[in-house]
């Protein structure tokens, strides 16, 4: 029997959250948004990949601040407006396949906000062109290039924490089944654990406990409004000498059991331009194993896992319990049939598209009364 395709419960103090299977849509940013609100580009978007085949859907990274997007397209959850659009277009979106479960991963950028679009170069936007001042942990660049941010104050950090909060009520009312807070990729909880980043002076910075204490402080905040799975997405690794390292990540999440995390998605790198990364398929599959095996919480492993033999491998071998997949299915939206298919499984779907199964494929979809028709 696949595991991939077998049925999964996120815990959380709620009563955990059921997936149909371990197959995740990771965080894709779309860039796509107006003044932090979704456009019909994400109504088409996420309705197309809530019918991947996958059992949990997770929203792009979302900011919680309007400084805090990653770009001027970005997502926000920061007022009335933003949570309106939000939730209006992802019940439509949920209508077309209601059986898949949304995350949402909510995030601030810090000092790698104020960005043009990846297909606009990605630089660091001037106030001139759209941009905004950014800030961070401590006064230091992302690019030597780069304007330096500004150094959170401590009523900045209070702002900030006030906004995690406010965003995860805000996801609970649109209807979100659960939140991943956005630790990894140079991000602001990120900046605060690296020490690239953070060389605060500071409780906030210097030694482990302290660099850890303000996303501790950030993931404690949302934990007392958010009853669903709530976990959090961290680089497990800098790929930098004398920054963040797996053995953090390790004391990390273990730290973050303690507190009341439900999960924890293990990506990489991010913070700095002179990492140095072993890009290959499943390169960082080893690390979601190492933190998997000291904080015993379900785990998603994430990064060039693009087949379904792949995908299936890394379950049966215990090395996660939950395979996220990013770029793939943007290549090909409806990866999560094809897998069934490959690995003889079979999966829920809408019965609109009972008929579209190959013969040669067998009855993929779960109830497929019609489907030979």
């Amino acid at each position: 029997m696949s595991l991939l395709f077998t049925p999964f419960t996120l815990p959380s103090p709620a009563g955990g959250l059921s997936l149909s299977n371990r197959l995740v849509v990771a965080p894709m940013c779309q860039y796509s948004a107006i003044n932090g609100c979704p456009t019909d580009w994400h109504l088409v978007h996420w309705a197309n990949l809530l019918n991947s085949g996958a059992g949990l859907f997770t929203l792009e990274a979302t900011a919680v601040e309007p400084d805090g997007r990653i770009s001027p397209g970005c997502l926000g959850l920061w007022d009335d407006t933003t949570e309106a659009a939000l939730a209006n277009h992802l019940q439509r979106a949920r209508a077309q396949a209601p059986h898949v479960h949304v995350c949402v991963q909510l995030s601030h950028a810090g000092r790698k906000a104020s960005s043009a679009a990846p297909w606009d170069g990605g630089a660091l936007l001037s106030p001139a062109d759209g941009g905004w001042a950014t800030s961070g942990p401590s006064a230091i660049p992302h690019l030597p290039t780069e304007p330096a941010p500004l150094a959170l104050t401590e009523s900045d950090l209070a702002r900030i924490e006030a906004a995690f909060v406010s965003a995860a009520q805000r996801a609970a009312r649109a209807g979100i089944d659960a939140i991943e807070l956005h630790a990894a990729h140079g991000y602001l909880l990120h900046q605060f654990l690296s020490p690239l980043a953070n060389q605060r002076t500071d409780v906030w910075g210097g030694s482990f406990e302290a660099r850890t204490a303000y996303p501790k402080r950030i993931f404690k905040a949302v934990r007392k409004v958010f009853s669903g799975p709530l976990g959090m997405r961290v680089s497990a690794t800098d790929w930098v000498d004398g920054g963040w390292t797996l053995a953090d990540t390790q004391r990390f999440a273990a730290d973050l059991r303690a507190l009341g995390a439900d999960f924890m998605h293990v990506s990489s790198g991010g913070v700095s331009p002179q990492q140095v990364i072993p890009v290959g398929p499943g390169y960082q599959v080893h690390l979601a194993q190492a933190v998997k095996a000291v904080c015993g919480l379900p785990t998603m492993a994430v990064g060039l896992i693009t087949q379904p033999a792949q995908a299936e491998a890394i379950l049966q071998a215990g090395q996660a319990d939950l395979v996220a997949i990013a770029r793939a299915v943007l290549y090909d939206p409806r990866w999560g049939w094809h897998a069934a298919a490959a690995l003889g499984a079979q999966l829920p779907a809408q019965r609109q598209y009972w008929r579209s199964t190959p013969r040669e494929a067998g009855h993929v979809f779960a109830d497929a009364r019609i489907a030979m028709r």
